[in-house]
């Protein structure tokens, strides 16, 4: 049986923590800042947890990260 293969797009972008939750960053702070409040701006800051629906979908690419 050849090995699945694991998307690289959500290999670069989400990364497992060691209880098995998938970690991402938040959306919506690539470009436009100024037009931000900056009580979003600082809440976007860092990594969060995606959601268990959100998660399920990013698992279908990632087959090997478990």
């Amino acid at each position: 049986m050849p090995k699945m293969k694991t998307k690289s797009s959500a290999k670069k972008r989400f990364k497992m923590t060691a209880s098995g939750k998938i970690r991402a960053a938040g959306a919506g702070k690539q470009h436009g800042m100024i037009k931000r409040t900056n009580k979003q701006i600082r809440n976007q800051r860092g990594t969060m947890i995606l959601s268990p629906g959100d998660a399920g979908l990013v698992r279908i690419h990632m087959p090997y990260a478990r």
